[in-house]
């Protein structure tokens, strides 16, 4: 009697497209037995970028947590629409990583209150939609940012409107370093504080969340309104191949 009424009480769900959750697909998925794979970006071309320096400890960390890390490095991608398109070398190596990563870290300083542009345009490159993959969706994301100045959120708040935009998976934990220039030594390692302590925080949660979700990351995204508009555009071409 209950569904019967839980039936009724929603006329405008197509029945078809609106299966019970999947418990197995949830909860006994096969599991894939790779080292997870995690992309890290960074949003600086300086010699002494303290964005780029904070996402190697960052690779680090990740790496003794069993993870296999790669890094793009940004200097020679061009601007978006800047007369180049998906063919160019830079561009396709970043969506390649993209495509080939389980999860990324975005690092970025904060400059006049904003992400760089940098930062930015490496997020624009990473398309929604490519063919029929969706390149970020389901995957997990954790954010970092460094400050000149006193700590601020304003970047990491930004990369988090992008995340979820871009149906990434961003793990709840972030890193905000102050007076980054404070906190790594001549040779460009971090010295033990708190923040640093928060950076092992944030790499811990994200290798977790991306072992918990990889492997059904497909299923996590999957939606009714696409159910629904895949079958409908199914339908119309069907029935356009019967009309000719």
């Amino acid at each position: 009697m209950r569904k019967e009424t839980a039936l009724s009480d929603t006329p405008n769900i197509e029945a078809a497209l609106f299966p019970s959750i999947d418990t197995a697909a949830l909860l006994t998925p096969a599991h894939k037995s790779h080292a997870p794979r995690i992309l890290i970006l960074y949003g600086s071309l300086r010699p002494r970028s303290f964005s780029r320096l904070s996402a190697e400890e960052a690779g680090r960390i990740l790496t003794r947590l069993g993870a296999e890390v790669r890094f793009f490095n940004p200097s020679g991608l061009p601007l978006v629409d800047d007369g180049v398109d998906a063919t160019h070398t830079k561009v396709r190596e970043l969506r390649d990583l993209v495509a080939w990563s389980e999860g990324m870290v975005w690092s970025s300083p904060e400059r006049h209150g904003a992400m760089t542009g940098l930062m930015k345009t490496q997020i624009d490159w990473i398309p929604l939609s490519e063919g029929a993959v969706r390149p970020t969706q389901g995957k997990t994301l954790a954010v970092m940012q460094v400050s000149g100045g006193s700590q601020s959120f304003n970047a990491v708040n930004q990369m988090r409107i992008l995340g979820r935009w871009m149906r990434l998976i961003t793990i709840p934990n972030q890193s905000s370093i102050p007076k980054a220039f404070q906190e790594f030594d001549a040779e460009g390692r971090m010295r033990p504080s708190p923040l640093y302590d928060r950076i092992v925080d944030v790499m811990e949660e994200l290798m977790k969340f991306t072992l918990l979700t990889r492997d059904r990351a497909d299923y996590l995204v999957d939606r009714y309104s696409e159910r629904k508009e895949s079958a409908e555009a199914l339908m119309n071409r069907v029935n356009l191949s019967a009309a000719t």
